[in-house]
């Protein structure tokens, strides 16, 4: 992705950031840098990448998309 000179590369992470920030660290202030870490860890394993919806996985949560993918790929399976 990072071709040079193009600013476009780096939106993703830019828009995640964005999450991140409003959604969590700009709701507490940290008295310390591994408290911090511990509240990002636990926002991103146990909310974001769990639990909350998404609009590229439209308006799922990561683990509804997966489910859905296996269920798709296993009725797959047994069609004739």
């Amino acid at each position: 992705m990072s071709r040079k000179g193009n600013c476009w590369d780096n939106a993703p992470m830019e828009s995640f950031y964005a999450t991140l920030k409003g959604e969590l660290v700009e709701q507490r202030d940290y008295l310390t840098h591994a408290e911090a870490r511990a509240d990002i860890f636990q926002f991103l394993e146990g909310w974001y990448n769990r639990r909350r919806l998404h609009s590229a996985l439209g308006y799922l949560t990561p683990e509804q998309k997966v489910a859905a993918f296996y269920a798709a790929a296993s009725a797959a399976q047994h069609c004739p």
